[in-house]
């Protein structure tokens, strides 16, 4: 897999574009923020479990779901061909305040949830206000 910068006027890198072999698409995510988690739902329809790699390091969270054809092409005789198979990765940015050790995901129907447990120190506390 080859990398390629994009970048601006001075010198910063803005993006990376990561280029494949086949279709790469962008799962459609909600990021959800509670009080001892963020919670990532993405749109992975036809990655099986076993296919999908999730890494989270230095702040990086990067989604990579492998989709295999659902046909032969060479024997299959299409009367309209609409689908398109191929690979969903995304990666962001999300930041130092994740408990990388208890981070866990499943997917179910298509959808998987990324559970991103905060750690202690971002977590919000409630202070308590003394009567005097």
């Amino acid at each position: 897999m080859a990398e390629t910068a994009i970048r601006k006027r001075e010198g910063e890198v803005s993006r990376v574009e990561h280029t494949r072999d086949r279709w790469t698409y962008c799962p459609n995510v909600d990021i959800l923020e509670k009080d001892d988690e963020l919670l990532v739902l993405a749109d992975v329809p036809g990655v099986k479990a076993e296919d999908l790699d999730v890494e989270y390091e230095n702040g990086l969270l990067t989604i990579h779901g492998k989709v295999e054809p659902r046909q032969d092409e060479e024997k299959t005789r299409f009367l309209r061909c609409e689908y398109g198979v191929g690979d969903f990765y995304r990666t962001f940015r999300i930041g130092e305040g994740i408990d990388h050790s208890r981070i866990h995901a499943e997917l179910k129907n298509g959808v998987m949830e990324l559970h991103l447990p905060k750690t202690d120190q971002v977590k919000p506390r409630k202070i308590t206000v003394k009567v005097q």
